[in-house]
């Protein structure tokens, strides 16, 4: 659902009471609960128990299973995911009673009132990105605001309200929620083609993005990671506007580099080079190269706020990680678990890569989940040459989110460009028969990932009892 957003959004203290219909999503529960540590009356509806739901309990927010109108109370406002169907009875109730209705976006915006916000944006790595900036602000003593799309797992949660004046937050172009804010400072991991359901086409998509840096404040500055093309054409461009910018990455012409890189089993490290003087080492407990370049624009927005190298550092190297990205899930008959969130070709060609690093001498088992018909459609192909860089790959069917399925579009069209002979590929719906087949295909040293934004995270610990039950 696309909900207009307001041309003056108020301030969350001015909302009244606050009802969210999507509570359990990872945007809305970051800012729900933001407004319940604030003291504001908030309650909430969703029909699937999701892990962002008990850091909501826990301050207070009444939830409700399920849809109904009733759940709105006596709510003055309404927050509404995007997900939500244009028949929810709860959408449906608030405009009868005529209420304020907000899209995510505004919602955000509400509570970033009289905050300086530090934007994290781009194709992939955001919330990683957003969840290392914050480690590295609060080991710095900032006691930044956070939202986070994904469970930090250095405080359990995807959001909190700090005391500091700073608010990180990850700022989302899927559905151009990001033209909504006004950053201080705004980090762009990259800019690859994607939700070209929402822009239509590659140059719309980039354009955006443009946009998007054209809000940062002119006092402020934009980091971007320069190692990626998108990215240094966003900087390129934005610097011609006269708009300071730092270019970070490996390039030689990056103001902020990374270099010595040592990517061994679950650890990176590199050493940072700021504008030609060496500031010292960065030992992060993540693998994966894509990983270091994120460490390094979070680190690059710290050290231009004034925050001392050697205390963001020791933010990054406590960072373990966040939930469903490379998240180790167990171990069980000899074979390690991970999980993570990887949908587009280029995340699920790092991913793999990081994986790869870890495996060591093991062989990579994938099972990959297609996230949305649309954009299984325009990259299925590429999703599947991607996932080449795995031993033995099961391919389940589309997770269809907000859209219908389409018969023609199936994880058939990714399974068959998997670029591995075709007894190591497998197309298989049934998720009881994906995981039969990995538990049949997995031996002692191996490694296996499952991978997607749909519920194939499911799937993982029952991969593991399987291979439990095996081992006895």
């Amino acid at each position: 659902m696309r909900l207009p957003v307001p041309e003056n959004v108020p301030a969350a203290e001015d909302l009244g009471r606050v009802h969210f219909v999507g509570a359990g999503g990872a945007g809305l529960s970051a800012i729900a609960r933001v407004m319940a540590q604030r003291g504001l009356p908030v309650t909430g509806s969703d029909d699937q128990d999701t892990p962002f739901l008990p850091a909501l309990r826990e301050v207070g927010v009444g939830l409700h299973h399920g849809y109904a109108a009733e759940h709105l109370g006596d709510a003055d406002t309404v927050v509404v995911t995007t997900a939500a169907r244009e028949d929810n009875p709860e959408v449906l109730e608030a405009r009868r009673r005529g209420l304020l209705l907000l899209p995510r976006s505004a919602g955000l915006e509400s509570v970033l009132r009289g905050r300086r916000l530090l934007a994290v944006a781009g194709t992939h790595g955001k919330t990683t990105t957003t969840s290392l900036l914050t480690v590295a602000m609060l080991e710095a003593g900032a006691d930044p605001s956070y939202t986070v799309g994904g469970v930090l797992s250095a405080t359990g949660r995807n959001a909190d309200h700090g005391s500091g004046g700073d608010f990180v937050a990850e700022a989302d172009e899927s559905d151009g929620a990001f033209l909504v804010y006004h950053p201080y400072a705004a980090l762009v991991t990259n800019v690859e083609s994607d939700h070209l359901d929402q822009w239509g086409t590659e140059e719309a998509y980039a354009a955006a993005f443009d946009e998007f840096a054209d809000r940062v404040d002119p006092e402020g500055f934009l980091v971007a990671c320069v190692d990626n093309a998108g990215a240094a054409r966003l900087a390129e461009r934005q610097r011609a506007q006269g708009r300071r910018v730092v270019a970070v990455g490996e390039h030689p012409d990056a103001e902020v580099r990374a270099t010595d890189l040592v990517l061994e089993g679950t650890t990176s490290a590199f050493t940072v080079v700021d504008r030609g003087v060496e500031l010292g080492r960065v030992v992060l407990a993540i693998p994966g190269r894509h990983y270091v370049v994120d460490a390094l624009a979070a680190l690059t927005v710290g050290l231009r706020l004034g925050h001392p190298f050697d205390a963001l550092a020791r933010g990054l190297a406590s960072f373990t990680g966040t939930q469903r990205r490379m998240e180790p899930k167990g171990e069980a008959g000899g074979v390690r678990v991970y999980d993570s969130y990887a949908h587009h070709p280029v995340e699920i060609a790092a991913d793999l890569e990081a994986a790869r690093a870890v495996a060591g001498t093991g062989r990579l088992l994938v099972v990959f989940q297609p996230h949305l018909v649309s954009r299984t459609r325009l990259l299925g192909a590429a999703m599947g040459e991607a996932l080449g860089a795995g031993d033995e790959v099961v391919v389940l069917d589309v997770y269809l989110a907000r859209e219908d399925a389409d018969p023609a579009v199936t994880g058939a069209l990714v399974a068959d460009a998997v670029p591995l002979p075709s007894d190591h590929v497998h197309f298989e719906p049934d998720h009881g028969a994906a995981v039969a087949a990995v538990v049949a295909a997995a031996r002692p040293g191996d490694l296996v990932l499952t991978l997607g934004a749909g519920d194939v995270t499911r799937l993982g610990p029952q991969v593991l009892a399987r291979l439990g039950e095996d081992a006895r």
